[in-house]
């Protein structure tokens, strides 16, 4: 599914036009036109201020339903998740060691970490 015929179908269930979402957003009625048509994909900062301007929880520009879908369980054990490095085991208490230690690391000390780190995964 399109997110611009969503959003059309959306505005004109609610007899708005694009004249009237304008005014709400601050954004421009071309630009609304290009994402209605397909033209231009809009950041979620943007979605954020359509829906808030359709009155509509943003989960509902992606979710075609009238009950909130469905959560997965992320405690629940995947088989596929047992397959997964690091997913259990002593690889999984390392990762989370590793996690940990980066997680305290100076800023810029992380970043020239991930820097060499894809550096060295380039080649």
């Amino acid at each position: 599914m399109m997110i611009g015929n969503r959003l059309r179908a959306i505005r004109e269930e609610k007899n708005l036009s694009q004249g009237d979402i304008e005014q709400r957003t601050g954004l421009l009625r071309c630009y609304i036109s290009r994402v209605e048509n397909g033209h231009t994909v809009p950041a979620i900062e943007t979605l954020e201020k359509l829906a808030r301007a359709l009155d509509i929880p943003l989960y509902q520009l992606f979710y075609d339903g009238d009950k909130l879908p469905a959560l997965p369980n992320p405690s629940a054990k995947n088989k596929s998740a047992e397959k997964d490095w690091a997913s259990s085991g002593k690889w999984s208490r390392f990762m989370l060691r590793v996690q940990d230690l980066v997680g305290r690391m100076d800023p810029r000390d992380r970043q020239l970490l991930l820097f060499m780190t894809e550096k060295m995964a380039r080649k």
